[in-house]
């Protein structure tokens, strides 16, 4: 089995890394150019940048971060936010990401996943899923999770995957920022129900709860994390060493 990977989320909103919780009372943290330098320096697999203001506010990504980015990491990185068009994929490949992340996009456009995965490679296209319960199931949200879909996260899953996402990244908006773990019934169900990668976000408090991640839903390739990165509160080497010492196959 593939060595699971731990990947830093730096959410970026007015040029700045921030965090809130549940997607409320956002606040800054840190440069995300020296926070990307500190991961890349502290063994992380990959990055994911959401510019989590770009969708609400109708723009593109913020492409001055990303260039310098660039130069400063060796680790791949992805980017999401404010992704509408194959001209948006084009311009943040550009810039030295190695995968996109979509969400809104696709769901204004059912097709727009198709056609990514159809001029790029199917592994470089990466379906993001902002969720949380409505009355019992799952429905994906959209705007920085601040609009509810109607959509069944479920079915999305699987619709994205039929037309070519190579990776799905599961943002639990019920349990970001709280820090009590990661919503493992509903990752269990929708790696029950889709065969590519599954990223694993929303949650994590401690390095307990990557164990049980890892340990409970196996198909999951990645465990997704913020604030306790950010804040220095779990090392990422500390924690990979940890996780092997249990038993999980990571890179050191």
């Amino acid at each position: 089995m593939a060595a699971k990977k731990i990947i830093p989320c730096m959410d970026i909103k007015d040029g700045s890394v921030s965090k809130g919780v549940r997607f409320e009372n956002v606040k800054k943290i840190e440069d995300p150019v020296a926070l990307a330098r500190y991961y890349n320096d502290s063994g992380a697999d990959e990055l994911v940048f959401y510019d989590i203001t770009a969708s609400t506010e109708g723009r593109g990504i913020v492409a001055d971060i990303l260039e310098k980015t660039q130069r400063e990491v060796t680790i791949p990185f992805t980017v999401g936010g404010g992704i509408r068009s194959i001209s948006d994929i084009e311009r943040v490949f550009e810039l030295g990401a190695d995968k996109v992340s979509i969400n809104t996009g696709a769901i204004d456009d059912p097709a727009f996943i198709a056609k990514a995965a159809s001029k790029y490679d199917s592994p470089r296209i990466v379906l993001a899923m902002d969720i949380q319960p409505v009355n019992g199931p799952y429905h994906v949200f959209t705007k920085g999770g601040t609009s509810d879909t109607g959509v069944d996260a479920l079915y999305w899953a699987e619709y994205c995957e039929a037309n070519g996402a190579g990776e799905l990244v599961v943002n639990c908006i019920n349990t970001d920022g709280v820090r009590e773990g990661y919503d493992i019934e509903i990752l269990k169900t929708i790696c029950g129900r889709v065969k590519i990668p599954v990223v694993a976000s929303g949650g994590a408090g401690r390095k307990e709860h990557f164990l049980r991640l890892f340990n409970e839903v196996p198909q999951i390739g990645a465990g997704l994390a913020a604030s306790v990165f950010h804040l220095k509160e779990i090392n990422i080497r500390e924690l990979k060493q940890y996780l092997r010492s249990n038993g999980i196959e990571v890179n050191l």
